[in-house]
């Protein structure tokens, strides 16, 4: 698994925690998102997805929450940000966005994204099957769906989260004019940054802000900046969206 040391030591012992946790019902186990792109260098969180057989009991609805609790002690800081969706193998096989097995009023609304991700290969199989034999491909139609679910999200979380949404902005943008969804923020702001130079000063706080670089100056320079910028998204966005028809 090329991946970097703390990540593969987090991931082995999260496999293991499952396989004691979950026995038989346990599928497969699959991380896939910014880990899995040679060029993140600064991620908050490890996305997965944990695929079981059959619905969980109470016991077996408890240990992963137990779990994560052990691996946020014995693997900080990432452990404490394992990131991901418990759901039945009968809905990792099809299209409709799965619900959480631990939390059922949750589902993976960018299933469609992850699908992409996880069968262009941008995935680490932790544990069952390959990929390509469960999950079924994305159509333009369920990605684009996907794509106004990240922008709405973003548009409600301008002010709380300055920098993802300026790298999420980019990347939005990037999938948009190039129908590729499966590229990492750290990409995709490189992309932005030579297609919108006029953009670069804000982006690089961003990119500084993950690497926890950013002074108290540079923090309100990302809060009053990415407002604009997200103005500028929607609108070249819905551009986009008329003329790149399915």
């Amino acid at each position: 698994m090329g991946v970097r040391p703390e990540v593969r030591d987090l991931c082995d012992a999260f496999v293991v925690g499952l396989r004691d946790a979950l026995g038989g019902k346990l599928h497969g186990v699959y991380v896939y998102g910014a880990v899995t792109f040679p060029e993140t260098e600064h991620t908050g969180d490890v996305d997965f997805h944990v695929i079981l057989t059959a619905p969980p009991d109470a016991a077996e609805r408890a240990a992963p929450l137990e779990l994560r609790e052990r691996l946020a002690r014995e693997f900080p800081p990432l452990g404490a940000e394992l990131d991901g969706y418990y759901i039945l193998l009968a809905d990792a096989r099809g299209r409709t966005r799965p619900h959480h097995l631990l939390f059922p009023e949750i589902a993976d609304e960018s299933w469609a994204l992850h699908r992409a991700h996880i069968l262009a290969g941008r995935v680490f199989a932790l544990y069952g099957p390959e990929p390509a034999t469960l999950y079924a491909a994305p159509t333009w139609v369920e990605i684009a769906e996907a794509l106004d679910g990240e922008l709405d999200y973003v548009t409600r979380h301008l002010e709380q989260y300055p920098a993802y949404c300026v790298l999420n902005l980019c990347r939005l943008l990037y999938s948009w004019e190039t129908r590729d969804v499966v590229t990492s923020k750290a990409a995709s702001a490189a992309w932005a940054r030579t297609r919108l130079p006029d953009r670069a000063s804000l982006i690089d706080l961003a990119l500084k802000f993950y690497a926890q670089q950013t002074s108290p100056e540079d923090n309100r320079a990302l809060e009053c900046g990415v407002t604009d910028f997200h103005a500028y998204a929607r609108r070249r966005i819905e551009s986009l969206r008329l003329t790149r028809t399915p």
